[in-house]
């Protein structure tokens, strides 16, 4: 029997919302792990800077491994099925470090393997479900939709970073990693409740034509080319500011773990109010001219964050990470919502995963980069390098026909 529209509403808007909270449910206890992971190496196993290093390049080096690969894989698999099964995947690598803790067996080699596992996951998982979001929501609803999870993804690095400072000073910091754990098990039991989604191609060419395909469409486009290499650009800086901040706070500022997880927090607070002025800022300015102020004020932020010592250094620590990451969240909701708008349908995972392996591949390299740095400079002055660094952002776009541009076009 074919349903009415109003029912068809019906369905994409509960399909909308148990999608929003498995993404919610989930986000919420990775920020949790972000805080108990490192301190984990750190108080736990007593881990050098590069070790930390090693450990944030890791988590995020599948997207240089099977980035490409995922797009495709992802448009030839059923995608509930998919985020089911890379839910469970990580809930079971992360579990397993309680386990060898209390085992008396844990070691910096096993946060390293468990890094990979959840990232190999996470790669498949992130593609199918940026991938999933416009098949239940209209074009029309897209930019707002995008804002609405990129301001829950703030408010989960708003309070997961500080519940995860309190359950690290009342559990401790291994057996905390059991609430990351459990969130991926409640989202995958959200996803399952989804109806399925599958964009099949009409025939099956090679995986090397069609990831050749992608990556000339992505690389060739005029204005997502330069997207992509700014987002790249911005992601090499926030990947060594991951392997950075927890060892920064701990050893260079000297803050207890529970303030630890409040101070990383203030990411959230600047995602959050980033996500909330998108609507405002695109309508006001233009979503591309807010993809250039958004990257320059990303840069004032991040010479903000190794400033001071002591509270004063805390308190800048705070502040720039507030406006760091609030630029940002502009500039990635902006880019993200213009490629599910004006990407061909059949062309979109192999889109997504062309850009998160080129941008997200830049996430370990900027680990590692860290982490050699501060082992030579120390924790402060190598933050001081990739702050300069952020100044990229801003002037690849102004290379680019965005400079041109009031709004990104939607074809």
């Amino acid at each position: 029997m074919e349903l009415t529209r109003e029912q068809r509403e019906s369905s994409g808007t509960r399909a909308f919302w148990t999608y929003w909270s498995a993404g919610a449910t989930s986000a919420v206890g990775s920020a949790v792990g972000a805080v108990a992971l490192p301190l984990t190496a750190l108080l736990a196993l007593d881990a050098t800077a590069f070790e930390m290093g090693v450990i944030a390049a890791a988590a995020y080096v599948a997207w240089l491994v099977i980035g490409l690969p995922a797009g495709v894989i992802t448009q030839r698999l059923p995608l509930r099925r998919l985020q089911v099964g890379m839910d469970v995947a990580r809930a079971l690598a992360v579990a397993s470090i309680p386990v060898a803790w209390w085992l008396g067996v844990l070691s910096v080699a096993q946060l390293v393997v468990v890094a990979l596992v959840t990232s190999f996951a996470n790669v498949l998982f992130d593609v199918a479900n940026s991938t999933f979001l416009p098949s239940v929501v209209p074009k029309e609803q897209l930019q707002a939709r995008n804002s609405l999870m990129s301001g829950t993804h703030a408010a989960s690095q708003l309070g997961g970073p500080s519940l995860g400072g309190v359950c690290v000073s009342l559990l401790g910091a291994v057996p905390t990693l059991l609430v990351n754990s459990a969130s991926y098990v409640v989202s995958a039991v959200l996803l399952r409740r989804l109806p399925e989604r599958h964009v099949p191609s009409p025939d099956r060419p090679p995986m090397r034509a069609m990831i050749r395909e992608g990556w000339e469409y992505v690389t060739r486009h005029p204005i997502m080319g330069p997207c992509m290499w700014d987002a790249t650009a911005t992601n090499f800086v926030c990947g060594g500011q991951m392997a950075l901040f927890a060892l920064y706070l701990v050893r260079d500022l000297d803050a207890p773990a529970a303030l630890v997880g409040f101070l990383l927090a203030a990411e959230g607070i600047g995602s959050l109010v980033g996500a909330a002025l998108v609507p405002s800022v695109v309508r006001a300015v233009g979503s591309a001219r807010a993809c250039v102020v958004a990257g320059f004020v990303s840069v004032g932020g991040a010479f903000l964050i190794p400033v001071g010592s002591g509270v004063v250094g805390y308190f800048m620590f705070a502040l720039g990470n507030v406006v760091f990451a609030g630029g940002v969240v502009v500039l990635s909701t902006c880019t993200r919502t213009y490629r599910q708008i004006a990407s061909p349908p059949e062309m979109l995972s192999r889109v997504m995963a062309t850009v998160r392996f080129v941008s997200w591949g830049a996430i370990p390299l900027g680990g590692l980069a860290a982490g050699a740095l501060a082992t030579w400079l120390g924790a402060r002055d190598a933050l001081l390098v990739l702050a300069a660094l952020t100044v990229l952002s801003p002037l690849i776009l102004l290379a680019s026909p965005v400079r041109h541009l009031r709004d990104l076009p939607d074809h």
